[in-house]
Order: C-alpha cells, then sequence, then structure tokens
C-alpha cells in the first residue's frame, strides 16, 4: 500500500499484535460492548494503525473515534482511511494542508459473484473487463477502486457515492486507474470544487486487490 501513496501521506499496515491493541476510551466508547470479535478486531487493528501513522508524521497519537456511519472522525488539520479485508489492516494519514483526502481499499482478490457485478460495473466496465489480459480479478480491481474513490468523495463533498456514479478506467500496464464522478453527482454536490475526476493506483497479487488515491488541495 506504501507504493500506492505519496510520500506525503503516512502509511502503517497491521502486524500481528495490532488486531488485539489497546484503545483509547473515545474509541472504545464508539465500538461499545456488543460488537461481534472481527468487527472489534478489524476496529483494534485500524486505530493501532492510524496512531502509528500519525506518529510517522511527528504528530501525537491521540483518538480516532468513529461517526454513526461508522467512518473515522480524524483530528483537525488531518485526513486519514482505514481499510481492512480478511487477514489485513492499513491506516493512512497526512496533513489536510498538503493533502485534501486520502482514500483506499484492500479486498481478496477473487471472482464476484453476478448479482454483485452488476451492482458495482457499469455496462463500460464490463467491457473492460473483457479486452483486459487474463490472470486477474478485474470486477474486483474495479470493485476496490471504486471503494477508494467513495473515501476521497465522502469526507470532501459529505454525500452518498453509488457504484454507479463514478467510471472508472484501468490501465494494467501502468497500474492506475482514472474515476470520472457522474456530473449530476458533481452538479448536485453542496461544497465548493467537487473533485469531478479522482486519480489512484491499484496492486494485485495472488491474496489480495490494493488500491489508492489522494485529492491535492485546490
Amino acid at each position: 500500500m506504501r507504493d500506492l501513496l505519496p510520500p506525503a501521506v503516512a502509511v502503517a499496515v497491521a502486524g500481528p499484535d495490532d488486531w488485539s491493541g489497546q484503545l483509547h476510551p473515545a474509541e472504545a466508547t464508539c465500538l461499545g460492548d456488543r460488537a461481534v470479535d472481527s468487527r472489534r478486531r478489524d476496529f483494534t487493528a485500524g486505530r493501532v494503525c492510524a496512531r502509528r501513522a500519525m506518529a510517522a508524521l511527528g504528530l501525537p497519537q491521540v483518538a480516532v473515534p468513529a461517526a454513526a456511519d461508522r467512518s473515522p472522525v480524524w483530528p483537525a488539520g488531518l485526513v486519514g482511511t482505514i481499510t481492512h479485508t480478511r487477514g489485513y489492516c492499513a491506516a493512512a494519514v497526512a496533513r489536510s494542508d498538503e493533502i485534501r483526502a486520502v482514500g483506499m481499499d484492500a479486498e481478496q482478490n477473487r471472482e464476484l459473484g453476478p448479482g454483485v457485478r452488476r451492482l458495482i460495473c457499469l455496462p463500460e466496465e464490463d467491457e473492460q473487463v473483457e479486452r483486459l489480459p487474463p490472470g486477474t480479478c478485474w470486477p474486483a480491481v474495479f470493485f476496490s477502486a471504486k471503494e477508494t474513490v467513495y473515501k476521497v468523495w465522502h469526507p470532501v463533498v459529505g454525500s452518498w457515492l453509488d457504484f454507479h456514479d463514478a467510471l472508472v478506467h484501468l490501465d494494467p500496464d501502468a497500474g492506475t486507474f482514472t474515476a470520472r464522478i457522474s456530473p449530476t453527482r458533481v452538479a448536485d454536490a453542496a461544497t465548493a470544487r467537487p473533485p469531478a475526476l479522482i486519480n489512484g493506483r491499484f496492486a494485485v497479487d495472488a491474496a489480495l486487490v490494493r488500491t489508492a488515491a489522494v485529492l491535492t488541495p485546490p
């Protein structure tokens, strides 16, 4: 994941002990007493990684509570993102005067069911899949890229973005993607200079698909 983001973004990936690390009281309150074990482990690893990324920027390792929609609430002056999938968790943090928004996502590198694929991929993206080199679960890459796009979009605009609201084009040779946001969503955004185009990078190995993107300040 480190190679997918610029140097201004600090990245931390969970190690074996991070899934059972310590939470700040404000974080534990957000998690509650009824969280299942898998949710508790993912949440904990994400916050441990977030604090390690803060430390890499030379900043205090303060709490990162969760909003009502479960999105991380970053301290003033910081932007960040957290991702987790089975056996993998990472966090990225940057100063908001250098990076406007950062998003990243990790998914299992496996085929998607037909129903899930229809929910995620636009017809133009299905056509791309047919032309892309074999050997990669390309719908999973589209899925991960759109998750990353949403994580960039939501903190800036504050509104929901559906999978079909972003048209993604993949460049397999460069390991990059470009997401064009629906003009309707951009026009309806209640914020100055909403992103109409989000550029990112991706990497695929035998187990995981990873994607990441940033917006720089206007």
